[in-house]
Formats: C-alpha cells, sequence, structure tokens
C-alpha cells in the first residue's frame, strides 16, 4: 500500500513538474490567435491589440487568423479540435454564449470544450433611434412602443445576433412589442436606420459614434451596467428597465485539456497587457473597458451569460436555419 501511495505521488509530481517546465518554454514557437469574423471588425481590432502585445512579451509572434462564417462557429470549432497545447488559441465573446442556444446542433459544447484563459474588454451597445421617433429617453420610447405595438422595427446584423438578442432582452424586460428586421450586417441595418425605414436598433458603439455626434441618429442609452465615459451623457437602459444587460464582451479560450500552468501564464501576461496604460487607452478609444479577471471568474462570467442568452434565445423563438 505504501508503495502504491509513494509511486502515486511521483507520478503526481512528475506531471506537475512537467507541467510547469512546458510553461517556462512556453511559447518556443508562434501561436494562433483564431477569430471567427473578418479581418477589420471589433473583434479582429481587438485580437490584433492583444496579439501585439503577446508577441512582445513573450517573445514569439502571436498570429491572428481570421476564420469568419456561422456566427464564429467555424473558428470554434477549429480551435476545439486543435492539440491542447497553448499553440491554437480563439477569441470568444457573446456570440458563442448565444451559439449555445441558437444553434440545436453543434459538433462541439462550448462550455465544456473550450478552456476560458482570460477577460479582455466589455464594449457598450447604444439603445438608438431614428430622430423621427418622437423619444428622447428609454422611458419616452417604451411608452411610445407600448402606444404603436407592433409597428417599431428593430433592425440587427442578422438573426441570433448580439443585436438582435439585444433587442429581445430588452422587449421582453420592458413588455413592449418590437418587430425584428435583420439584414446580411451591421451596415446596411445602420444605413436604414439613418434613413428610417428601421426605428430602433442597439449597434456597438464604435459604429455608431459618428452617427449620434452628427445628429442622424439618437442615442437614448448604453446597455452597460454603468454609464459609459465615452458618452457620458446617456444614462443606461438599467436606469429605466432595472437588470438590463447586454454589452458586447470579448476574452480568449483555449482547447479542454490545455495546461493549467499555461493557462495561468497567458492569464497573468493578458493581465498585465490590460493594466498597461497605453494599452488601456487604446481600448478606451474603442469605447472598451478591460476585463481583468482570473481563468475560474471569466468561466463564470461565460456560464452566467450563456444562462442569460439561452433565456432570451428560448423566448424569441429565434432559431439557426442551418
Amino acid at each position: 500500500m505504501r508503495a502504491w501511495l509513494l509511486s502515486l505521488a511521483l507520478a503526481v509530481s512528475f506531471a506537475a513538474g512537467a507541467q510547469a517546465q512546458s510553461a517556462d518554454n512556453y511559447p518556443n514557437r508562434p501561436v494562433k490567435l483564431v477569430v471567427g469574423f473578418a479581418a477589420g471588425g471589433p473583434t479582429d481590432l481587438l485580437a490584433r491589440l492583444i496579439a501585439q502585445w503577446l508577441s512582445d512579451r513573450l517573445g514569439q509572434q502571436f498570429v491572428v487568423e481570421n476564420r469568419p462564417g456561422a456566427g464564429s462557429n467555424i473558428a470554434t470549432e477549429a480551435v476545439v479540435n486543435a492539440a491542447p497545447d497553448g499553440y491554437t488559441l480563439l477569441i470568444v465573446a457573446t456570440g458563442n454564449a448565444i451559439n449555445t442556444s441558437f444553434y440545436q446542433k453543434l459538433p462541439f459544447d462550448f462550455t465544456r470544450d473550450i478552456v476560458p484563459v482570460a477577460g479582455l474588454a466589455r464594449v457598450p451597445s447604444v439603445m438608438e433611434i431614428n430622430p423621427s421617433v418622437p423619444a428622447k429617453t428609454v422611458a419616452e420610447f417604451i411608452a411610445y412602443a407600448k402606444a404603436n405595438p407592433g409597428k417599431v422595427n428593430a433592425a440587427s446584423g442578422g438573426t441570433g445576433t448580439a443585436v438582435h438578442l439585444a433587442a429581445e432582452l430588452f422587449k421582453i424586460m420592458a413588455h413592449v412589442d418590437l418587430v425584428h428586421v435583420p439584414y446580411r450586417g451591421l451596415a446596411p441595418a445602420m444605413n436604414d436606420l439613418v434613413g428610417g425605414q428601421v426605428q430602433l436598433m442597439f449597434g456597438d458603439m464604435p459604429s455608431s459614434l459618428q452617427h449620434i455626434k452628427a445628429g442622424s441618429i439618437r442615442g437614448l442609452a448604453v446597455t452597460t451596467a454603468a454609464r459609459s465615459p465615452v458618452l457620458p451623457d446617456l444614462s443606461t437602459v438599467a436606469e429605466t428597465v432595472p437588470g438590463y444587460e447586454a454589452s458586447a464582451w470579448f476574452g480568449i479560450g483555449a482547447p479542454k485539456g490545455t495546461p493549467d500552468a499555461i493557462v495561468a501564464k497567458l492569464n497573468r501576461e493578458v493581465n498585465a497587457g490590460l493594466n498597461d496604460a497605453t494599452l488601456a487607452a487604446r481600448l478606451a478609444q474603442m469605447g472598451s473597458t478591460p476585463i481583468v479577471v482570473t481563468p475560474r471568474e471569466f468561466g463564470d462570467h461565460i456560464a452566467v451569460e450563456t444562462k442569460k442568452w439561452a433565456a432570451a434565445v428560448t423566448a424569441s423563438g429565434a432559431k439557426a436555419t442551418d
């Protein structure tokens, strides 16, 4: 019995030592940071910021690889099936939490097959309307929508996207009747909001700012729990609809089985970047706030978001067509 316990202790000690050594030598070749969206969008820009930071800090290139399609499921599946050695990572985001319930059949289980590594940033969306709508506040908009049931169109960049589900969550919590109008991307949705073909959108802040400042659309509120320093005069939706929160968030994940020591090292280096004044300033320019958390805390956040968006998906009746 003693011999068996000694062997077990030696095996555990050897495994821990091997993992620590692998983390000490990590990375010794380029690392892929897979993004589920096309180059140039907010997810891609954020990925390139953190990739540059990690490249400079760790002495190996962190290369962004764009694999758009199926609401980021193509990229997620590629990382799920990659070797769990820390050399293939995934930019995870709100869409991953939504996809878990929106897609009926996925070849992976996101919360099981992707290990949370680190948070990156939270980006508010803006509840925004065409100026023809006679509302200056969220409360006035709710009153207008209730007086015009089924006549207020809410645009999105596609069914099941974060923008769509943000409107559905508002619809549920504010008890209003909105008609969802999906577009093939946010750009045409924004064009029709400006043109007055639709009345409402929960748009991402970076692409909304120029239109709000120009007066071509009217911002009513931000979707984060706290007001945004970028648009400090706008209230939060939660100030009128208690408990509402629908911001976009981003982080890093790795394939299940990635050594804990490598996850811990990546988390430490990412958090160092988020605490760096220069990088934090770049994030602020994008309307973002850093998410500095441990892997466990990021995992808890993903679990809460997955549950929240599942309720919104169920209530909306939205389902993927493919």
